[in-house]
């Protein structure tokens, strides 16, 4: 909470395209004394008007309009890139290890990253908000588990079988001719491909290509 009346109030933006969540969001952080100078239902809104608003922090959702994939990385990103001062605090409803090692390595202070449905208390957006605004760095305890976990061997979750289906990915075969090597089912390769991709955290961003970026896991 706030030190005072004369203490410095933090200038936050809210980015989310869930109005009430947005709505609520500021009032929680008007509450607490940070002024929340602006909201936006779209990253492409917040960046353009950026440059003349210059925030302490700004507070967005992953996934928002148009594709609901990585609309609020990539924005994070570009604010770290224009406006290094400004801090990025993201909010989302899963575990995205990939999103947090981009949002990371756009700059080690300033960052945070927290699961909405583990905020339990109104208390932690508002302590969050204030440490990234001064240039901390905020982590949810499982973000921090599943980015352990990728600086580990990245095919040491892989069963004997997933393995076997990941060589044959390298050499280029299609689901149906992985099926016919290993003697198995269509349907079981599929299933075994869906279950590398989700062992080497590979998510659908609609724009990597994932069956690749496994083979690069794999030749790595």
């Amino acid at each position: 909470m706030t030190d005072g009346p004369d203490a410095a109030r933090i200038r936050a933006v809210v980015v989310d395209d869930a109005v009430l969540l947005r709505e609520g969001l500021a009032r929680v952080l008007d509450e607490a004394g940070i002024d929340v100078i602006a909201q936006y239902a779209d990253a492409a809104s917040f960046l353009a008007a950026l440059p003349e608003q210059t925030p302490d922090v700004v507070v967005m959702d992953v996934r928002m309009p148009p594709t609901f994939t990585d609309e609020g990385v990539r924005a994070a990103v570009e604010t770290r890139r224009t406006s290094p001062s400004t801090g990025v605090l993201l909010l989302s409803q899963y575990v995205e290890a990939t999103y947090a090692e981009e949002l990371l390595a756009s700059g080690s202070s300033g960052v945070g990253y927290l699961l909405k449905d583990r905020v339990t208390r109104l208390e932690e957006i508002d302590d969050a908000v204030r440490r990234v605004a001064s240039g901390g760095t905020v982590l949810d305890p499982e973000v921090v588990t599943q980015l352990m976990r990728r600086r580990r061997d990245p095919l040491e979750a892989l069963t004997p079988r997933e393995r076997d289906v990941l060589g044959l990915m390298a050499e280029g075969r299609t689901n149906a001719a992985i099926a016919r090597a290993l003697v198995i089912g269509t349907g079981a390769v599929e299933k075994h491909v869906s279950s590398i991709f989700a062992k080497l955290a590979l998510e659908d961003t609609g724009e990597d290509h994932r069956r690749v970026l496994a083979v690069l896991a794999y030749l790595g």
